[in-house]
């Protein structure tokens, strides 16, 4: 696939998230996700009003989801609580650290 990226965004890192909010102002959260679009290395956010869904697309080398929810937390905006987005935000933070760990090693070959 050999689509534009944001400047900072590496296809081999680039990975896509869903989170569910709670229900919030939406000039905050309006506010939350202009200043999450700022952020270098994120290549896409939009949010779903209907579902209450953020979508985010960025380089986990550059880039955590505990960033992101730094952000919602300075905006008043709550992560929703539910099971399935406890633990998809677990896995998340193990992914992204993973990634930037990898990215941070020099390659290493025996030959």
């Amino acid at each position: 696939m050999n689509s534009e990226h944001r400047l900072g965004v590496s296809e081999v890192n680039l990975v896509i998230r869903k989170l569910k909010l709670e229900p919030s102002n939406q000039q905050d959260l309006q506010s939350a996700i202009a200043e999450i679009d700022q952020l270098f290395g994120l290549d896409k956010v939009s949010y779903d009003d209907r579902k209450r869904m953020l979508h985010l697309a960025y380089d986990a080398s550059r880039l955590c989801i505990e960033g992101i929810e730094k952000i919602l937390t300075r905006h008043s905006i709550r992560i929703s609580q539910g099971w399935w987005n406890r633990y998809k935000r677990d896995h998340y933070r193990f992914v992204d650290q993973n990634i930037k760990d990898n990215a941070a090693k020099e390659p290493w070959s025996c030959h």
